[in-house]
């Protein structure tokens, strides 16, 4: 078989592949359009109206609906338009009845289309609420014979191109063969790496040109080896140098990180003496307060104690006179039973009995209020750092409402009202600092008839605490403020500004938020809410 008849026969067979590609390609992209231009359509259509008819179908006119309709279906590949209620009960339908009969199944592309009709739908909804459906049918016929006269018409195109390339390979291929020996010869230089043989330009033809076009990839590989084996040697010397780079980059990264630690040291331990000054300051500007609660048991115990010393007094003197009727003849015996029922009589010694045990109950509930108010004060001001542990907030509330007690007293009314919570995993002295907090600024906002509210309760694993006051409110220019640090809306020498920024952490830190709603005039509300530890019975607080 002669070089030409191969040539002949490679050029036809090439340009026979080349173009079945070609048809193949154009008929799919074609295809694809026109899916995608029918998948734009259906969607473009059933949303608009859809949206067209929501205000209908809400409003239940179903004679607009039937207008809508119509007019749609004038549109003359629309093959038909029904519009469904939420419950399935059609509003409206329009086109003929074998298509609106048929079961509606949504097409998703056009080879899903098995009765020249493509279905689509929406829903017809308004706020996340669905009201209805709409669907529409559109006809594919004219699609798919725009297919189909494109594919004959490929086709033919084809043939006819396979012929003309048939006869001009044929040409061609006489002329070529006595030039690809030359190129052929050429190329395996090149293959072997050869690059410093340039072909020999003896015409201006294509063939010229592919000789000159031969010359230039030579000239152009040699610069390429050169530039490469400059690279290779630039390569090496960076590989070199590059351990020592990266040795002193980590050498400095690692100082950072120190760096970085030491200045996360000094902040937690700043955090934390900040916490215990605030702490100090809340217990500073309720010091009078604190002092009057204890000294006000202190003053009774001591006045039963020295009530009760007078009493021990007496008994002193009954013992000693009864001890002395035991050495004594007769008639003196009943000379100081005598005596001793004068001073029965004198000191009222029923009352004294009754009394004594009067006193020493109250003077026991004296020493336990004192023990229990030092004790809510041990327990605030104790720093316990980062440890967290099972906690009751009621009765981190009830401890915390006796340190502020005298905030509150002959200056409003507290109200609480305490649900049946489940524990949380906080730390008691912080959750204290925050309820503290709270309670002040509430007692500090009300006036001489004031109500503070306090509540807990629980829903979906979250406990939330609210304090509430019908107080003088905050300025809405100053909510947004509330928890920035130093800001405060108290006189000057009042309060630190610190305490509800600090407080922001502290619940932020226990996984939970705190958040306020307030009202010039009427008053605030603030909330905290901490995630429960267990939401079973068994770890419900009472």
């Amino acid at each position: 078989m002669s070089l030409r008849f191969k040539t002949v026969i490679g050029v036809a067979l090439i340009e026979a592949i080349v173009l079945a590609l070609l048809i193949f390609t154009v008929i799919g992209h074609m295809n694809k359009n026109a899916e995608q231009a029918l998948l734009k359509r259906s969607s473009t259509t059933v949303s608009l109206f859809a949206s067209t008819a929501k205000d209908p179908v809400l409003s239940y006119d179903l004679a607009s609906l039937d207008t809508f309709s119509k007019e749609l279906i004038t549109n003359p590949d629309i093959a038909y338009v029904r519009i469904l209620d939420a419950n399935g009960l059609v509003l409206s339908a329009t086109g003929s009845d074998s298509i609106l009969n048929r079961q509606f199944v949504q097409d998703s592309n056009l080879k899903s289309v098995d009765d020249g009709i493509f279905d689509t739908s929406t829903t017809i909804a308004e706020s996340g609420i669905e009201y209805g459906r709409v669907e529409i049918g559109i006809n594919t016929d004219s699609i798919n014979l725009g297919i189909q006269e494109t594919r004959k018409l490929t086709i033919l195109i084809a043939v006819v191109e396979m012929s003309l390339v048939a006869l001009f390979s044929l040409l061609l291929g006489t002329y070529l063969t006595r030039k690809l020996v030359i190129l052929s010869a050429a190329a395996k230089s090149i293959s072997t790496g050869d690059y410093t043989k340039d072909l020999k330009v003896t015409s201006k033809d294509e063939v010229g040109q592919v000789a000159l076009a031969f010359n230039r990839m030579t000239l152009a590989l040699r610069e390429t080896q050169a530039s490469r084996n400059n690279f290779e040697s630039e390569l090496v010397e960076l590989n070199r140098t590059l351990e020592d780079h990266v040795e002193k980059r980590t050498e400095k990264i690692n100082s950072q990180i120190l760096e970085l630690k030491t200045a996360n040291k000094m902040i937690a331990d700043t955090q934390a003496k900040l916490l215990q000054s605030e702490k100090l300051a809340s217990l500073g500007q309720l010091s009078a307060g604190v002092a009057h609660e204890i000294n006000n048991p202190i003053a009774f115990v001591h006045s039963n104690v020295k009530t009760l010393s007078d009493y021990v007094d007496v008994y002193q003197k009954l013992v000693t006179l009864f001890q002395e009727t035991r050495n004594v003849s007769e008639s003196n015996r009943q000379k100081l039973l005598e005596q001793i029922q004068e001073i029965e009589d004198e000191e009222d010694i029923e009352f004294v009995n009754t009394d004594i045990n009067t006193l020493i109950s109250e003077t026991i509930d004296g020493a336990l209020r004192v023990k229990e108010i030092v004790k809510g004060l041990q327990e605030f001001s104790h720093t316990n750092g980062d440890s967290k542990s099972p906690c009751d907030l009621n009765k981190c509330l009830q401890s915390t409402l006796k340190i502020a007690k005298n905030e509150f007293k002959n200056k409003c009314t507290v109200v609480t009202e305490f649900d049946a919570i489940p524990l949380a995993h906080a730390n008691k002295g912080e959750i204290s600092q925050v309820l503290l907090n709270l309670l002040v600024n509430a007692g500090q906002s009300v006036g001489a008839e004031g109500i503070v509210t306090i509540k807990t309760s629980f829903s979906e694993g979250m406990i939330q605490i609210s304090v509430k006051d019908n107080g003088m409110g905050i300025e809405e220019q100053d909510v947004d403020r509330l928890f920035e640090p130093f800001f405060t809306t108290k006189p000057v020498g009042i309060g630190t500004g610190l305490g509800l920024s600090i407080s922001y952490g502290i619940i932020r830190d226990h996984g939970g938020t705190i958040s306020v709603e307030t009202e010039v005039g009427t008053g605030s509300i603030f909330r905290v809410l901490l995630p429960a530890l267990d939401e079973g019975v068994d770890s419900k607080a009472a």
